[in-house]
């Protein structure tokens, strides 16, 4: 079956950072455009950053530009987020997600706490 499942959340200080994974599986990886999104308490789902299949470009929202990193392995199957010098109001669950031709496919979240 199809499937994202994304790793690495956590507590970390203001400044801080972290490395968010998202594996996947049951599909052709490499064809793909990869994304994350992000949803904080009481506010609607959010755009972050995607990742092209060919030449990798990336696209970022600007709340996170200069900030977030993402990139994937395609030998590995899995799409990455580094996330530098959060800050609280990145505190969210982190999902990546792919818009493959049979659904809207999501992972199931990872949680990011930023707070000192």
């Amino acid at each position: 079956q199809v499937q994202l499942v994304e790793s690495g959340g956590g507590l970390v200080q203001p400044g801080g950072s972290l490395r968010l994974s998202c594996a996947a599986s049951g599909f052709t990886f490499s064809k793909y455009v990869m994304n994350w999104y992000r949803q904080a308490p009481g506010k609607e789902r959010e755009f972050m950053a995607a990742i092209t299949s060919g030449y990798s470009t990336t696209y970022y929202a600007e709340s996170v530009k200069g900030r977030f990193t993402i990139s994937r392995s395609n030998a590995k199957n899995t799409v990455y987020l580094q996330m530098n010098n959060l800050k609280p109001e990145d505190t969210a669950v982190y999902y990546c997600n792919s818009k493959l031709p049979s659904q809207n496919l999501w992972g199931q979240g990872t949680q990011v706490t930023v707070s000192s």
